[in-house]
């Protein structure tokens, strides 16, 4: 049907009407779109430029070497060996169990490994492009092995990391120490812990010299940029900053000294301490038993752990250091020192030793049961008398026998980059005062002067204090030599301001010790002129002696429970005329200290004094057949602990 003019002007009009509000809806959202396409590429340009940037370039931390520890002489105590170790990328490997499957028929995969590895991928689920380390220390053989089956490992990469390795192995475990995987712990220690702590087994010391001076050795971790795609995954490597390797430590250690002391103590639970007495310098310092270090740098088992921990004897303690013990007869000088200076006798005097002394209604006793007889100073260091102690020290007063036991080192914490080295303790008035709440008794008095009570001491300081005696300065122990090549300063110690006349008394009456016939130490004295010994022999009880037990007979140690017996100690120095070394020797439950500790210290002694084996002709006559057994014994244990290997072999 044919419209008329008037319905096909009205369906015209209304056909521009809907063009032209459709046609300006089209131009309004062009123009709005243009001006937001504007906004956004030309004011907002730089924002979504560095945005951009962000997600494609991603920083990645680089570890630092760590620094590495020498002895005095330049032997390597800890290095950083090349390890080849195989890792896994979960994101790119997809099917991980798939992959670890297959990588299994191609090397052995050690079980433990393995579930430390799927430990940390269930920790880093939301971050699977990180690498995990499925096999550590792998050889080249099973590197070569993975290299050429690459294409069928999907997400598998060989690396080369560093190591840390102790070649010594347990003879310098206790002072070099060990390190370990970061832990939470340990990072809970630190208020703002570096990155690169937090990167997956990354290792940090945990005890001893590795620990005490971490952040020397860590180094500064280096920087890379890596581009990476959508995913996370690396692409390429777009610059790298090379970090800063720890500093080289070299210690004040002789470490085949120190290999021969660990040598020498042998199967006792025991330490001995050698020092510079020069410099302060810390030839050796051992504690025995001990462990191997390198147990611990990849995680120890549990059956190694259990071993340790178990042991009566304490492999893990430091007992140089952290071991404190009533310091016995060696604390007599320290006593005899405190009389002179304060001028309350004379060398000649003399006290009369019964075998007893009676004190505020208590019978207290000296280890001579039959006493001594008139004893002066020189006879009373000589046989070890205990009542001329008793007896001086209450004139004297426990005040200035604390006060004096401080001046030699005791009761201090040394500062050293160690791990829980102890203060001991040099008891006064004020500290059982406030400790104890209790007021200082005489028979406190008595029982400190012959190192037992309250008073307490380490091996550590007992060869500090044997130090100071021989020379007279405070003698300060050293234990780093220098850092990155930097000489660190001496411990040898200003002048302590005592009267030489009666230090020199003092070392006359250790000398006698050793080389007079009724010295306590006289059978193992050393017999080369120019070398001879003066020494002072120790013992002290763990357990109390009833009056019953007295009439009855003292039980002898080796009677009794190993863990009874008494502690033996013996501290030395030598030349007597020219002091160069002082060492300091404890045997836990020992018994005596002429029989356990002198013997230890002695041939110690003479093997630092001799750089190396000394002669046969240092030693009496009747001790050197056996000394030469001894010797041969040794190299061979020393040896043996160098190379386990070649024993197996």
């Amino acid at each position: 049907m044919k419209r008329n003019p008037q319905e096909q002007n009205g369906a015209h009009r209304t056909f521009s009407r809907r063009a032209l509000l459709l046609g300006g809806a089209q131009l309004a959202f062009a123009g709005g779109l243009a001006m937001r396409m504007r906004y956004l590429q030309v004011e907002q340009a730089d924002q979504f430029r560095l945005l951009a940037e962000e997600n494609r370039i991603k920083f990645q931390l680089i570890p630092p070497a760590r620094g590495e520890i020498f002895d005095r002489n330049g032997m390597i105590l800890a290095r950083n060996t090349p390890s080849y170790r195989i890792n896994i990328v979960p994101e790119d490997a997809g099917d991980v169990e798939k992959v670890i499957h297959d990588l299994g028929l191609l090397i052995d995969l050690d079980p433990d490994d393995l579930e430390r590895a799927r430990t940390e991928m269930r920790r880093n689920r939301n971050a699977p492009f990180r690498p995990i380390t499925l096999a550590d220390q792998i050889n080249w053989e099973d590197i070569s092995k993975v290299a050429v089956n690459a294409p069928a490992l999907p997400g598998i990469s060989p690396e080369i990391g560093l190591l840390r390795s102790y070649p010594m192995m347990n003879s310098l475990a206790h002072v070099v120490g060990y390190v370990g995987p970061v832990s939470d712990y340990d990072l809970s220690q630190l208020e703002d812990p570096e990155p690169i702590l937090k990167e997956p087994r990354f290792q940090i010391g945990k005890v001893g010299f590795e620990a005490k001076r971490e952040e020397t050795l860590r180094g500064k971790a280096g920087t890379k940029q890596v581009e990476v795609n959508a995913a996370g995954r690396v692409m390429r490597e777009l610059s790298r900053r090379e970090g800063e390797a720890g500093a080289d430590m070299q210690l004040t250690i002789d470490a085949e000294l120190q290999s021969y002391v660990q040598a020498r103590l042998g199967r006792e639970s025991a330490s001995a301490v050698v020092i510079d007495c020069e410099n302060g310098d810390l030839a050796a310092i051992c504690s025995a038993p001990s462990f191997d270090p390198n147990l611990f740098v990849r995680g120890i088992s549990v059956a190694d752990y259990r071993f340790l921990t178990e042991d009566n004897y304490r492999p893990l303690a430091n007992k140089t250091v952290q071991g404190t013990y009533p310091p016995g007869s060696t604390f007599k000088m320290v006593v005899a020192m405190a009389a002179l200076e304060a001028g309350l006798i004379g060398t000649d005097d003399t006290v009369w030793c019964p075998g007893h002394l009676e004190v505020a209604g208590r019978r207290f006793h000296c280890w001579k049961r039959a006493g001594h007889g008139h004893v002066d100073l020189n006879g009373s260091l000589k046989g070890s008398c205990d009542i001329y102690y008793y007896d001086l020290a209450l004139k004297v007063g426990i005040d200035k026998i604390s006060e004096m036991a401080q001046r030699f080192g005791l009761g201090t914490r040394h500062d050293l980059p160690m791990s829980a080295v102890a203060a001991g303790l040099a008891p006064n008035k004020a500290w059982k005062e406030r400790v104890h709440q209790q007021d200082w008794r005489v028979g406190d008095t008595v029982n400190a002067s012959i190192g037992q009570g309250y008073m307490l001491a380490s091996p550590l300081q007992l060869a500090i204090m044997s130090a100071r005696l021989a020379t007279g300065r405070s003698v300060t122990p050293r234990l780093i030599k220098s850092i990155d090549g930097i000489e660190q300063p001496s411990g040898a110690g200003e002048s302590m301001g005592l009267n030489e006349n009666n230090l020199r008394v003092v070392r006359k009456g250790m000398y006698s010790v050793s080389n007079e016939r009724r010295g306590t130490a006289y059978r193992n004295r050393i017999v080369s002129e120019g070398m001879r010994m003066a020494g002072k022999t120790g013992t002290s009880q763990v357990r109390n002696i009833t009056a019953a037990e007295r009439a009855a007979g003292v039980i002898r140690n080796e009677d009794l429970p190993w863990e009874r017996r008494d502690h033996a100690l013996f501290v030395c120095f030598a030349p007597y005329d020219n002091p160069k070394y002082a060492v300091s020797v404890v045997v836990e439950h020992g018994g005596g200290g002429s029989k356990a500790a002198a013997p230890i210290a002695r041939d110690v002694l003479l093997q630092a004094l001799y750089g190396g084996t000394p002669p046969l002709d240092a030693y009496p006559k009747g001790d050197r057949s056996r000394i030469k057994a001894q010797q041969e014994r040794l190299a061979r244990d020393i040896q043996k602990a160098r190379h386990p290997e070649s024993d197996q072999a």
